[in-house]
């Protein structure tokens, strides 16, 4: 047995079920022992950044890490700002590094990279396994700090050597830092329940709480105490539509934010960062809370959030019985006639299956799409964390691996899009049942509007060229055909839900071009 197999086969007794690859030349005999437990489902991505956002994304809708397979310095590079998402979301993603062998490390080879100090930049663990002996074990570790915390970046970097080199058998899985080993103490949980019952309190809260059992206990908790139950704009995943939580959600805009919260005087965090504004603008504060507002920090996404609630619950008489604020089942009528993206919102929440998965990449067409779902059919709305684009599609093929039986909608500009376009022939080869709908607006919205938000009135021919993606325009339909996708070109609000109706009626990926008016 050398090293490579002793790792997979550890990896294999971990539970570790999903290997999202691009390996290179050092991963050889990685891909080797791949190849020898059929029982890994190993997706190829054609892309280091469809293999992160791909591991994301399974990791959000299953709870559970996969592991990406990358190569050298500049595979590790290419995926970065994925898992720069991923770790913003709260994702664990056990990420695998090919390197040179040890020896080769004394010379200047062209792919000779710094692995670790990459890593350090994103990853809450980074080890580099000295000799095959010690593979196993440092997979096992590896495992463990992935999945420690709710949810963390681990980095394994593999020397060549100790792939190809012989190992011990592999080792049993270590368990996860226990999270009843980071819980407030009691008195800070009394007196965030006390906090909560004052004036223009709000419970902010995030990660599983949004999407799992502990929702309708925060509800229950808030009805309780009379305070306001608050959400991220930019939640990793949540439950909407009918019979969902009914959270309030901050906002994109500074303004917009502030409005949210410009009444809230206590905010009780649990699990949940700070709100900030998503940048910083001349004249603008960071914070969209009110000057004087009291930020109660009670317990970070890291720790137990399970634990958290349920004894907020206690201390307030809150019971399983309390009723809560659910969002009813509320359907716009089916729109027809021209192009109108407000009609196209309303025709996706129309048509939305029951259980779809949202993954959502709109950026500035978020604001037609969000309010109509809203009341839907009960689905989960994944988003882009991190603010780094191109997001959206391989986050998609991770959601559709994690949850075969569901069908999945990625909400895409043409711009975003364009970043990992390469996730179109994975969801190919994989019959990913994904409906990639690209909102094809010639250009980069939002840039056009953050240019604004700086001060610039007049915009010069430089400017818009950084802005606009048309001259040439983006064939759609030819770049997903190429990709092995069929797809439609719409450009009239019958022609998508017809495209709609037919994408949803087939097994397989498909994508519509929305041609947005101009």
């Amino acid at each position: 047995m050398n090293g490579a197999q002793s790792l997979v086969k550890t990896l294999l007794a971990g539970g570790l079920k999903v290997c999202f690859a691009n390996p290179g030349t050092s991963e050889m005999h990685f891909v080797a022992a791949l190849d020898g437990h059929p029982n890994m489902r190993c997706v190829l991505c054609l892309f280091e950044g469809g293999a992160t956002g791909a591991a994301d994304g399974y990791f959000r809708m299953t709870g559970d890490i996969a592991a990406t397979l990358l190569h050298l310095a500049p595979g590790f590079g290419n995926g970065f700002a994925n898992l720069h998402t991923a770790r913003k979301a709260g994702s664990g993603v056990l990420t695998i590094v090919g390197d040179h062998a040890t020896h080769h490390m004394a010379y200047e080879s062209p792919l000779k990279g710094d692995i670790s100090a990459l890593s350090r930049a994103i990853a809450h663990w980074t080890h580099v396994s000295p000799d095959a002996a010690r593979v196993a074990g440092d997979g096992a570790q590896a495992m463990t700090a992935a999945r420690s915390h709710n949810g963390q970046l681990a980095t394994l970097v593999l020397p060549a050597d100790t792939a190809w080199s012989a190992a011990h058998a592999p080792v049993e899985p270590v368990l996860a830092l226990a999270l009843a080993l980071i819980r407030p103490d009691l008195a800070r949980i009394e007196a965030a329940a006390h906090t909560l019952q004052l004036p223009n309190a709000a419970l902010m809260v995030d990660g599983q709480t949004l999407h799992g059992d502990l929702g309708p206990l925060a509800a229950r908790i808030a009805k309780k105490t009379g305070a306001r139950l608050i959400a991220p704009y930019l939640a990793s995943r949540i439950r909407r539509g009918a019979g969902a939580v009914a959270f309030e959600r901050l906002a994109y805009g500074v303004d917009d934010n502030a409005a949210v919260v410009k009444n809230v005087r206590h905010m009780v965090l649990v699990g949940a960062n700070r709100p900030t504004n998503f940048f910083a603008y001349p004249d603008k504060p960071s914070l969209p809370e009110a000057p004087g507002t009291a930020v109660h920090d009670l317990c970070s996404r890291t720790m137990d959030v399970g634990y958290t609630l349920a004894a907020l619950a206690d201390f307030l008489g809150v019971t399983a019985n309390d009723q809560f604020n659910r969002l009813p089942l509320s359907l716009p009528d089916l729109p027809t006639g021209p192009m109108d993206l407000a009609l196209i919102g309303q025709a996706l929440a129309h048509l939305l299956p029951e259980e779809a998965i949202v993954v959502d990449e709109s950026i500035t067409m978020a604001r037609f799409l969000l309010p109509p779902t809203q009341q839907a059919r009960t689905h989960d709305w994944l988003h882009t964390t991190g603010g780094a684009i191109g997001f959206g599609l391989p986050n998609a093929v991770g959601a559709a691996i994690a949850c075969p039986n569901r069908p999945v909608f990625v909400l895409t500009g043409d711009g975003s899009a364009m970043y990992t376009l390469q996730s179109l022939w994975t969801m190919a080869r994989e019959n990913l049942h994904v409906i990639t709908i690209v909102f094809a607006n010639r250009g980069y919205q939002i840039l056009r509007g953050e240019l604004a938000n700086v001060g610039v009135t007049k915009v010069g021919r430089n400017a818009l060229r950084m802005l606009d993606v048309d001259a040439p325009l983006l064939d759609w339909v030819k770049l997903s055909e190429g990709h092995g996708v069929p797809a439609s070109r719409v450009t009239d609000v019958d022609g998508f839900v017809a495209a709609m109706r037919a994408a949803m009626a087939k097994s397989g990926p498909h994508l519509i071009e929305v041609v947005c008016p101009a």
